[in-house]
């Protein structure tokens, strides 16, 4: 398998600029995140204190910011990574069933919305998964629950259908759903997961869904989800300076860093990342 130097995960202002920096560090480069950029800056009608772009779009940023990465070609992999994994001298990125591996990483997810569902945590890996493709062999014949946070997740429900005997969604958005007609769509408000003697109870407002697991898919895991044994900042990473979090190797930058949310804010931490990682891997080096 091959090795990355920097693994980034975000294709907001932080993650460009942390690739565009330790690119031109001549670092071996992996930038996962959407090939659409960030939503959150295509629809910013318009930004006023971005430095030499006065009163710009965020469309019209984001198109700047893609003629840059392209100029530099710079691409971006289009894996959503659910958990990251400290392995000594380098990190193990879990995409799905596959392993991709890095000797640093930089987190630049943005910030997690809304806050895990009552009961979500303490049954994360006892009835409760962040990752169909990675746990759908465990519930094969069985009946499993999808709450999705966006259209996104219908692939991965649709996915588990072909290992379940029935499958549970849960949109939470207001689009429409286009899934197999063997996928249940239950449009109800889900407000908990319970652990029964049953088995798992997804709590609607309305009536609550005996399952045998429940896989809760959002566009991005809370950062102390992400990494085991990161320090946390409420649904912040904890850094310094230097954008250095508690686990040496790991950086975070941007939104996920903390406020103020702030687009150049971001880009600038994420050219500091960047270095800081660069500098890592020179003092990893050395060590070795």
């Amino acid at each position: 398998m091959s090795r990355f130097d920097i693994a980034i995960i975000g294709t907001g202002p932080a993650g460009l600029s942390a690739a565009i920096t330790a690119t031109i560090r001549n670092k071996k480069v992996l930038l996962l995140g959407s090939r659409d950029l960030t939503l959150k800056l295509q629809k910013a009608h318009e930004i006023q204190n971005y430095l030499g772009f006065p009163a710009v779009s965020g469309a019209d940023l984001a198109a700047a910011f893609q003629r840059h990465i392209d100029q530099m070609g710079i691409e971006i992999t289009e894996k959503r990574i659910n958990a990251v994994y400290a392995m000594g001298d380098y990190f193990a990125l879990q995409s799905g069933d596959e392993m991709l591996e890095a000797s640093a990483v930089i987190l630049a997810t943005g910030v997690v919305q809304g806050k895990p569902l009552p009961g979500e945590e303490a049954l994360l890996g006892h009835g409760v998964s962040y990752c169909a493709t990675c746990d759908a062999p465990l519930y094969r014949g069985k009946r499993a629950a999808v709450i999705g946070y966006s259209p996104k997740e219908e692939a991965e429900a649709a996915f588990l259908a072909e290992v379940c005997s029935e499958v549970l969604y849960f949109p939470v958005y207001k689009e429409e759903t286009s899934l197999p007609e063997s996928v249940r769509v239950i449009r109800e408000k889900v407000t908990g997961i319970e652990n029964t003697a049953e088995g798992r109870v997804v709590k609607t407002a309305e009536n609550g869904y005996t399952v045998d697991g429940v896989f809760v898919l959002r566009e991005a895991v809370a950062p102390g989800q992400l990494v085991p044994g990161l320090e946390v900042d409420g649904s912040h990473v904890a850094v310094n300076r230097k954008m250095e979090a508690s686990i040496p190797g790991i950086f975070a930058c941007g939104d996920i860093a903390g406020a103020p949310y702030q687009y150049i804010k971001a880009a600038g931490e994420g050219n500091v990342a960047a270095l800081s990682a660069v500098s890592y891997l020179d003092q990893l080096k050395r060590a070795q």
